[in-house]
C-alpha cells in the first residue's frame, strides 16, 4: 500500500499543476479512470509464458482483473493530433501463465502490481472525420513494480517488490457519448528491461472526461477561437454579436440596433424603395432614389410633397404645374410673344402673315426635326418626341399650300443596306404621323438616304449623333 500511496500522490500533483481541460484543440486536457487487466501469457517468452498474442483474449484463464477503480490517467493534447498521457495503475496478480494445455493457468498468491507510465499517442479522429470515434496508437515508457513470486525473483535486491523500466506500445479507442464524456479502452504491451520482471500486456477500460477551455463570455466559443471574447456572440461570426439579428455582425453593421439588409450594410429600408431609412425623406412611402425616397405620382421629376400639381406633370420651374397657353394656339405663354392672340408656333405665338414659309420657318422645322427621337434600331418614336411632332404638324398646317419633303439619314454604324432601310422607315414614319394628324398626304414626300449624306464625321460619337437626323425641306 505504500507504493499505491506514492502512485496516487504523484497523480494528484500532475492534476493539481495542470490546467486540466479537454483532449483536442478546444479541450487540451483529459482525465480518465477505470479498471485494468494484466496478462503475462501472450508475450513470446518461455513457459509459463506463451507465444506472442497466444490466447490474447482468454480473459478467464490469463487476465488479472481488479474489479474496482484501479487505473487513473491524465493526458494533454499537444497539437497536430498528438497527445501526452501519464497514467498510474494497481492490480493483484493471481494468474501468471500456463504450462501446456493441461494446466490452463498458473496460480500465484495475490502479488501486488503497481505501474506509472507515460505515453505519446496519435489520434485518428480528425483523419477519419469523426467526432464520436477516436482511435489512437501510442508509444512510451514507464516503471512497473510486481511483488516477488515464484516466477519473478530478484535475489540481489532483497526487495519485496521488483521494479523495472518498460518500453510500451499501445492501441486504444474512445467513443465520445457527448462533448466531454467518453468510454475508453486500450491495450498496452509493456516490454521489461530486467529479467526479473516479465514483459506483459495491460488492458484498461473506463471513462474519459474532457474539460477545460476558456469561454469568458459564455457563448460556447472558446476564447482562442473567439474574435470577440468579452461579448457573447454567434459561432457563424467567430463569437462576435449580431444584436439586431439581421445576419450581419455588429462590427460590419452600420445600423447594429435595427434589423436591415446586407446590401445596405445592415440598415433598414422600410418602404423597399432602395433608399435606407436614415437617408429617406419619405421612409414609410415608396419613392425614387433621385428624390431621396419620396414619390412622384405624375413623373415630372418634382416630389409630390413639393409639387403644386402632383397629379399633372409640369416643370420644376413652375412648381410641378404645366405652363398655361392662354390663347390656345399651342404656344405656351412663357414662349408666346402674343399670349392673348392666336398665333403660330413658327411665329412664336403671333399670327403668321407670310403665305410661304420663310427660311426661318424651314430652320425652325428642322430644328424640331433634329430632335425627333426613335427607339434604337427601330422606327418607333420615343415618348418625348410627341410634342416635337405636334409642333411640326402645327407649322405645316400654317402653310396649307406648301409641299414638303421628309428626309431620313443615319450614321455609318452597321450594314449600309440596313441603314438605308432604316432611314426610309423613319422618314415614312414621320410622314405617316403628320398625315394621321391632318396634313394632306399629297403635300408630303418621304425619302431615305441612309448613311450617304453625313453632316459630320462618323468617327466620333458626337458626329454620329449629328448624322442620325430627320430633315424637312420645302418642295419647290
Amino acid at each position: 500500500m505504500k507504493n499505491l500511496s506514492r502512485l496516487l500522490f504523484t497523480l494528484v500533483l500532475v492534476v493539481s499543476f495542470s490546467n486540466v481541460n479537454a483532449q483536442n484543440e478546444d479541450h487540451p486536457w483529459a482525465i480518465g479512470f477505470g479498471i485494468n487487466a494484466v496478462d503475462f501469457f501472450p508475450v513470446g517468452e518461455s513457459a509459463p509464458q506463451g507465444e506472442y498474442f497466444d490466447e490474447f483474449f482468454n480473459a478467464k484463464d490469463h487476465w488479472n482483473i481488479l474489479p474496482s477503480l484501479s487505473n487513473i490517467s491524465v493526458s494533454k493534447y499537444m497539437g497536430e493530433n498528438f497527445s501526452l498521457q501519464a497514467s498510474g495503475s494497481m492490480n493483484k496478480i493471481e494468474k501468471y501463465g500456463q504450462f501446456g494445455n493441461a494446466v490452463p493457468n498458473v496460480r500465484v498468491a495475490d502479488l501486488n502490481y503497481y505501474a506509472l507510465d507515460a505515453n505519446v499517442r496519435y489520434h485518428f479522429a480528425e483523419l477519419i472525420k469523426s467526432k464520436k470515434i477516436d482511435p489512437t496508437v501510442g508509444v512510451g515508457g514507464g516503471y512497473t513494480w510486481v511483488e516477488e513470486g515464484p516466477y519473478n525473483n530478484n535475489f540481489a535486491s532483497g526487495n519485496n517488490n521488483n521494479g523495472a523500466g518498460t518500453l510500451n506500445g499501445s492501441l486504444g479507442l474512445t467513443y465520445w457519448f457527448s462533448e466531454n464524456i467518453g468510454l475508453s479502452v486500450e491495450s498496452r504491451y509493456k516490454h521489461a528491461f530486467e529479467e526479473y520482471l516479465d514483459s506483459h500486456f495491460q488492458h484498461t477500460a473506463g471513462f474519459t472526461v474532457r474539460f477545460g477551455g476558456t469561454d469568458t463570455d459564455g457563448d460556447g466559443i472558446f476564447d482562442k477561437n473567439d474574435a470577440c471574447p468579452e461579448v457573447p456572440g454567434l459561432e457563424a461570426f467567430n463569437g462576435c454579436p449580431d444584436t439586431d439579428g439581421d445576419g450581419i455582425e455588429d462590427s460590419k453593421d452600420s445600423c447594429p440596433n435595427e434589423a436591415g439588409l446586407a446590401e445596405f450594410n445592415g440598415c433598414p429600408d422600410t418602404d423597399g424603395d432602395g433608399v435606407v431609412d436614415g437617408s429617406d425623406d419619405c421612409p414609410t412611402v415608396k419613392g425614387l432614389k433621385s428624390l431621396n425616397g419620396c414619390p412622384d405620382a405624375d413623373g415630372d421629376g418634382v416630389a409630390d410633397a413639393k409639387d403644386k400639381c402632383p397629379s399633372v406633370a409640369g416643370p420644376a420651374a413652375n412648381m410641378g404645374c404645366p405652363w398655361p397657353d392662354t390663347d390656345g394656339d399651342g404656344v405656351l405663354d412663357k414662349d408666346d410673344d402674343c399670349p392673348k392672340v392666336v398665333g403660330t408656333v413658327a411665329n412664336k405665338g403671333c399670327p403668321e402673315v407670310v403665305v410661304q414659309p420663310t427660311q426661318k420657318v424651314i430652320d425652325q422645322l428642322n430644328s424640331y426635326a433634329r430632335t425627333i427621337l426613335f427607339d434604337s434600331g427601330k422606327s418607333n418614336f420615343k415618348k418625348q418626341t410627341e410634342e416635337v411632332l405636334a409642333n411640326i404638324t402645327a407649322i405645316l398646317k400654317e402653310y396649307p399650300d406648301s409641299n414638303f419633303t421628309i428626309e431620313g439619314h443615319t450614321d455609318s454604324v452597321g450594314a449600309k443596306s440596313s441603314n438605308q432601310l432604316l432611314s426610309e422607315r423613319r422618314a415614312n414614319a414621320v410622314r405617316d404621323h403628320l398625315v394621321a394628324n391632318g396634313i394632306s398626304k399629297a403635300r408630303l414626300t418621304a425619302y431615305g438616304f441612309g448613311e450617304d449624306y453625313p453632316v459630320d464625321s462618323n468617327a466620333t460619337r458626337k458626329g454620329r449623333v449629328n448624322n442620325r437626323r430627320t430633315e424637312i425641306k420645302l418642295k419647290k
